[in-house]
């Protein structure tokens, strides 16, 4: 997908991933997202702002052939959110663009085959020029648009395209519960850009 600024972009996110280490890499990233996110030469794609009813919508901008790190925005409509899920290893850089988001942070209390349960560990809503990383092993979170009447974008850099994750449904059916929760294996796709 093509955008304004998307040779910028790719460049300091380029530089950023070519540091190697996972740690350097992955503060280089948030470096590189907050500085990208008040740059008035970058501009995502009008599209990234249309939500989709059913479910928070992602979609592609780039990936790395030579790199091999994917970038993907995410839409949330209001109140659009997801369980408690990982990225089936891999690190993660997420910012947000627009728009508000709800993130906690979980670590695992306790498992069961495939029943978990896990502890909230860190909540925070994060504003538009703001940029965590997950790192596994603590790479379990959940987010959530928390507005009732406005969308929200992320930006999130995968370590590779994420093509898969786990999520963890809970027992009682609730969003980001504490209890019992099963771990589901979701095969993920993007949306069409528009």
């Amino acid at each position: 997908m093509d955008f304004q600024g998307k040779h910028k972009m790719v460049a300091a996110l380029d530089a950023a991933v070519a540091l190697g280490e996972e740690r350097a890499v992955t503060a280089a990233l948030r470096s590189a997202l907050v500085s990208l996110f008040g740059d008035r030469e970058v501009g995502l794609p009008a599209q990234v702002l249309q939500p989709i009813t059913d479910h928070y919508a992602r979609r592609e901008l780039h990936t790395s052939p030579e790199l091999g790190y994917s970038v993907v925005a995410m839409t949330w409509g209001p109140g659009q959110g997801t369980h408690i899920h990982d990225h089936d290893g891999a690190w993660c850089v997420e910012g947000v663009w627009h728009g508000r988001l709800a993130i906690t942070r979980y670590e695992p209390l306790a498992r069961e085959g495939e029943r978990w349960r896990f502890e909230a560990v860190d909540e925070l809503e994060a504003a538009p020029g703001s940029a965590g990383s997950l790192i596994p092993p603590h790479e379990y979170h959940a987010i959530r648009n928390p507005q009732a009447d406005a969308v929200a974008v992320s930006l999130h850099v995968y370590q590779h395209p994420l093509l898969r994750c786990h999520v963890f449904v809970p027992e009682d059916g609730a969003l980001g519960a504490c209890g019992w929760t099963r771990r589901e294996e979701r095969h993920l796709c993007t949306d069409p850009a528009a």
